[in-house]
């Protein structure tokens, strides 16, 4: 991966087709490249913009033939306003404390990772991970990524000691342009708290203080049960068609939206980078 004149010359690949974990009877395959030095950062930050989305050292996004439900999605923090539900979520969370950190891997996070795999996502792609490679998944990061941690106080009632509860955790990409919520997981006997929409909160607070104007939550796909959560957020963008697009209602928005070019990947490639 290098500069040409300078611009970013990527080399992209494309996977082969397998069943859609999102929508039932259709088939996802995806156009991706590595992330090396020292042009990592550079670019995932090009990429973002374009709907890419970061897994270790690799950037991605779908590239279904005849399929364009999954959306890549942010929320501007600019104007943002929580209706009456989030502040709620907020209200309901208050006594959290936040701490973020270098992408290390403790037996803290693992703990609280495989909780919430095995009672959110027993039959998922991740629920095999062990802790070797969640240890991969926070620390395998090519460019600035912090864990941001969320402790609660120890319920003395119930013979809780020690120090604060991990209730909440966020892998976080710092772009140039916001906070990207690479992957996020809770504490599935917290439900009261609504953690997981607590965390986008949160975030938007953190590039809000940041002076970051979006926070990017990956894909949501219309339809879906499992990114309902996301719609919550409105106004939010989404890309389509190659460029950004506001979402103020997001029930008007189709997962049969317009498909995916079918031109093969070196054309897709080159609208990608002259784009």
């Amino acid at each position: 991966m290098s500069h040409h004149q300078g611009k970013i010359a990527p080399q992209f690949f494309v996977t082969a087709p397998q069943p859609c974990p999102y929508l039932d009877g259709r088939s996802e395959r995806k156009l991706f490249t590595t992330l090396r030095n020292p042009d990592a950062s550079a670019v995932n930050d090009f990429l973002s913009l374009r709907g890419f989305r970061r897994s270790q050292g690799v950037v991605y996004r779908p590239s279904c033939a005849g399929c364009n439900a999954c959306l890549s999605t942010r929320i501007p923090v600019e104007g943002f306003q929580p209706g009456r539900t989030l502040r709620r979520v907020r209200a309901r969370n208050a006594d959290l404390t936040r701490n973020a950190a270098e992408a290390q891997a403790t037996e803290d996070q693992y703990d609280l990772f495989r909780r919430y795999l095995d009672r959110r996502h027993a039959d998922g792609g991740m629920a095999e991970m062990d802790a070797f490679e969640f240890a991969a998944m926070i620390e395998e990061t090519p460019v600035r990524t912090r864990v941001v941690e969320y402790r609660r106080a120890p319920n003395r009632e119930i013979g809780e000691r020690g120090p604060d509860v991990l209730v909440g955790a966020c892998l976080t990409d710092v772009l140039a342009d916001g906070l990207s919520m690479v992957y996020s997981f809770f504490d599935p006997d917290e439900d009261r708290r609504s953690l997981g929409t607590w965390m986008i909160l949160d975030h938007l607070e953190i590039a809000r203080a940041a002076g970051l104007p979006y926070v990017y939550l990956g894909y949501w796909v219309p339809g879906s049960p499992k990114m309902n959560y996301k719609a919550r957020f409105t106004p939010f963008e989404v890309y389509q068609g190659e460029t950004w697009r506001r979402v103020e209602a997001p029930e008007r928005v189709s997962a049969d939206g317009p498909a995916m070019p079918s031109d093969p990947i070196a054309d897709q490639v080159a609208r990608l980078m002259n784009g």
